[in-house]
């Protein structure tokens, strides 16, 4: 089989790993090689994540790269399989590369935390709300790519309705509570349906009032997806190019950072529930 001329987010960050566990204790490529039975260039493939390493040959470098974490080779292994049956697939030559990354980091995640200062997170966003949302990006885009980023946003909104929904933690900030993308009437349904949202077991949802003053992040807007291990989370921020990922422990740790300030400057999630309802009496 050739190697893929577009690996998948997913499998960019197993080349990464595998990468890593290699350079990690200064083996070199080509005794990389000779290990796994295969060529030098397959290597590479493996690291780009153009091909797929496989569970068997990832173990057996685990095992000769010293790695006795357990926990983490399993999960990398777990990386190593490939699903028929992804909802996004319908979608693929739709949307964006990077909008389907997103969703597969969203379904593949333990628990998954997000900072938003000028919208509603995305996974609880109204498709009215959503449609507005979308509607308002430089260039403009044309109604039917406005109703396919709509119809793919709603879509990953099943890892919080699945039979075992992701966990999830929303840090909203108050301008976008007050933010009225959609008009006066799209607003308030939208915010009606976050406190809903909030009310469930597995959503929490905390308020950032204005009154906190400043706060950590520029005002990007985040997701933090937790791995199987730590040291396979992901952070993704958006830019006006598309989606950007981070994965090397110093990044981890700086968003970890703005995830923990936010926790403990956030309102309570009783006291974010009567805040919303505030900000929909004045509107």
């Amino acid at each position: 089989m050739p190697p893929r001329t577009t690996p998948t987010q997913r499998q960019k960050r197993l080349g990464a790993e595998v990468r890593k566990l290699r350079t990690g204790v200064g083996m070199s490529a080509e005794y990389a090689a000779a290990l796994l039975g295969v060529d030098r260039g397959k290597i590479s493939n493996f690291e780009s994540g153009t091909r797929n390493i496989g569970a068997d040959r990832l173990r057996t470098l685990a095992t000769h790269c010293d790695c006795t974490d357990g926990r983490y080779v399993d999960a990398l292994v777990e990386l190593t399989a490939w699903s028929r049956d992804n909802w996004w697939d319908e979608y693929r030559g739709r949307v964006s590369p990077g909008l389907q990354d997103i969703a597969e980091l969203e379904w593949d995640a333990s628990r998954i935390q997000t900072i938003q200062t000028v919208h509603i997170p995305g996974l609880l966003q109204t498709e009215d709300y959503a449609r507005s949302v979308f509607s308002s990006g430089l260039p403009p885009l044309s109604r039917l790519e406005i109703e396919l980023r709509v119809a793919h946003r709603t879509s990953r909104q099943q890892v919080l309705t699945r039979e075992q929904p992701v966990d999830y933690v929303g840090y909203v900030h108050e301008a976008a509570l007050r933010m009225r993308f959609g008009g006066r009437e799209t607003t308030r349904a939208q915010l009606a349906a976050l406190v809903a949202a909030s009310e469930q077991e597995h959503i929490t949802v905390r308020i950032v009032p204005v009154e906190r003053g400043s706060f950590p992040g520029a005002g990007h807007a985040l997701l933090y997806a937790e791995g199987a291990v730590p040291q396979l989370d992901t952070a993704q921020l958006d830019s006006a190019h598309g989606p950007e990922f981070m994965c090397t422990e110093p990044q981890l740790e700086k968003y970890r950072a703005h995830l923990a300030w936010m926790d403990e400057a956030c309102l309570t999630p009783t006291a974010s529930r009567d805040f919303i309802h505030d900000v929909m009496r004045d509107l």
